[in-house]
């Protein structure tokens, strides 16, 4: 585990067994992002994503809040020059944003308190979504005078769905865990004192299934969502020819075979 520094904050993780938990650490700032917290984000995803022992990982902010979106006191020092601007943009918060969403391995995110712009973005690199009661969610920087990046909008709007990317970033509407989940970007709401335990449930869950069926569903639904889904798939002649070449590569593989076998004999499999 790093500890965090004050001043940049820190991406914390630690593997336990089969789980991997990543933590965003900001003490102060609501575990705000930084460029540095954006760099360990990426190498942490690309370590994980390698580690074939990890089965899940979960993913949250310390302290009661998520991620209240980026670090603003760092703003002034790139964000007036069109080059630094898109550098920071381009390869510095996508190159975080895209290893998480790279990662073959399920990631569970638990939302507390704010979840803000680039936590909505993180968030939205997820898989499973739960999050307490108290979770609040929003992307209000036309309050600070510029839009989302536009790799970082299509994310959100593909995620949250386009209404509600239309309603955070024109309108700065910030929305309650309630309304998040009735509009599909959440799977799961919990009483505040329960997401830790329904964290490590969910977690648990994903980690006793297969490994090998997990990565390889996650490579597809990536693929499928790059193209916006199975009906422009369906419309991409070597798109599909593709993904089906690879798709049944894992037919005479031992997890396969152990899957199949121990359902057919009434036991419990040893993934």
């Amino acid at each position: 585990m790093t500890a965090p520094n004050p001043m940049t904050g820190a991406v914390q993780v630690t593997v336990d067994g089969p789980i991997a938990s990543v933590v965003l650490a900001h003490p102060g700032r609501f575990n705000a992002m930084t460029r540095s917290m954006w760099h360990a984000l990426k190498e942490v995803f690309v370590r994980l994503h390698a580690d074939a022992s990890v089965r899940c990982v979960v993913l949250q902010g310390e302290g009661g809040h998520f991620c209240a979106g980026g670090d603003i006191s760092e703003y002034p020092d790139f964000r007036f020059s069109e080059a630094s601007l898109r550098a920071f943009h381009e390869d510095d918060v996508w190159g975080g944003l895209q290893a998480v969403l790279d990662c073959d391995i399920p990631v569970v995110a638990m939302i507390d308190g704010n979840c803000m712009g680039a936590g909505m973005e993180i968030a939205s690199c997820c898989d499973i979504r739960l999050a307490s009661e108290a979770a609040r969610f929003g992307a209000p920087i036309a309050r600070l005078g510029f839009p989302m990046a536009p790799r970082e909008a299509q994310l959100v709007s593909q995620a949250a769905g386009m209404l509600t990317a239309r309603q955070m970033l024109l309108e700065a509407a910030v929305l309650d865990a309630a309304e998040m989940k009735a509009r599909g970007f959440l799977h799961r709401v919990l009483p505040a004192g329960e997401l830790e335990a329904e964290g490590a449930r969910t977690a648990s869950r994903v980690a006793s299934l297969a490994p090998q069926a997990a990565r390889l569903n996650k490579q597809t639904l990536r693929q499928l969502s790059e193209r916006n889904g199975p009906s422009a798939l369906a419309n991409t002649a070597q798109g599909a020819i593709d993904l089906i070449a690879n798709a049944y590569r894992y037919a005479d593989s031992q997890e396969h075979r152990e899957g199949v076998t121990a359902f057919l004999g009434k036991r419990s499999p040893a993934f």
